[in-house]
């Protein structure tokens, strides 16, 4: 099932998809609700897609979270040593829900930062909480899957000189790089999770401009996905709406040092999930 937020003579809405031609209206909001229950009704009113604008799936989630280098490939071309995950835990850090942007929807270049990148990512919404949730329940906590973009600022500049031989600079540089607005961004819609019977299976790539930058499969994964719920349990209660960005495969900008600059145009494509398309302005 395609469950989908959008907006309708200036309402906000959710639903259903429907023959990828029409959304079936199921109430006001975003599609939270839908998160925990699969409610339809068929005497519902339906709308073509062409008279609807997709919004991000979940508009405000409680919690944005994402794990860094869990991609082999991507950690190498940035230059770091293989990685053995039984010495090592999920990289988990956290954005801010006001990072959330829309399918279609631009992406202002920030002020602070002149080195900005792209990075294609296979997006969990959690549908049931819990905590300290078992890797072989983790999954069933999951009411679906979206595409996300984990946009990102690789250098900060703040208009005066700071003291970089400070290795916390490079590394909280590197975090509120992550937090900018509209670097998390988010749909087109949330496939549910009885639709994706292993999201390790996925094929994933990212375009600028019509050139492929990305191209992997989510089974190059350090950590799973039910090794990420699992273990963001454990350090937090994960609830309904909470939603994880699980790293990208290697293709990013930092690597080739080539950065996106206004009018550039993203396209990320996960197997069964859709096109993601933000420009840069």
């Amino acid at each position: 099932m395609k469950l989908a937020t959008y907006r309708r003579d200036g309402q906000v809405r959710h639903g259903q998809i429907v023959d990828d031609t029409h959304v079936t209206d199921l109430g006001p909001g975003d599609l939270s609700p839908l998160l925990e229950r699969r409610d339809t009704d068929a005497g519902a009113p339906r709308y073509p897609l062409q008279d609807v604008t997709l919004l991000a799936p979940v508009l405000r989630p409680g919690k944005v979270l994402a794990v860094a280098a869990n991609y082999q490939d991507h950690v190498t071309e940035t230059g770091g040593e293989r990685i053995d995950k039984s010495r090592i835990s999920p990289r988990l850090f956290l954005k801010p829900a006001t990072a959330v942007a829309g399918p279609d929807e631009d992406i202002e270049l920030p002020s602070v930062s002149e080195r900005i990148d792209w990075e294609v990512e296979l997006v969990v919404v959690l549908g049931r909480g819990g905590k300290d949730i078992p890797l072989a329940s983790a999954l069933d906590h999951v009411a679906g899957y979206t595409i996300g973009n984990d946009i990102s600022a690789r250098s900060m500049d703040y208009g005066y000189e700071r003291d970089t031989d400070d290795s916390a600079v490079g590394f909280f540089d590197w975090l509120n790089g992550k937090w900018l607005d509209g670097f998390a961004a988010l749909g087109p819609y949330l496939l549910t999770a009885d639709e994706v019977p292993d999201p390790q299976a996925l094929e994933i790539s990212l375009e600028v401009n019509g050139e492929v930058r990305q191209r992997g499969t989510t089974g190059d994964m350090i950590f799973s996905v039910a090794e990420q719920v699992a273990f963001a349990s454990r350090l937090m209660t994960l609830e309904p709406g909470d939603v994880i960005y699980t790293g990208t495969p290697a293709g990013v900008g930092l690597a080739s040092n080539r950065f996106l600059k206004p009018g550039d145009e993203m396209t990320a494509r996960l197997a069964g999930l859709g096109t993601l398309v933000n420009r840069v302005r």
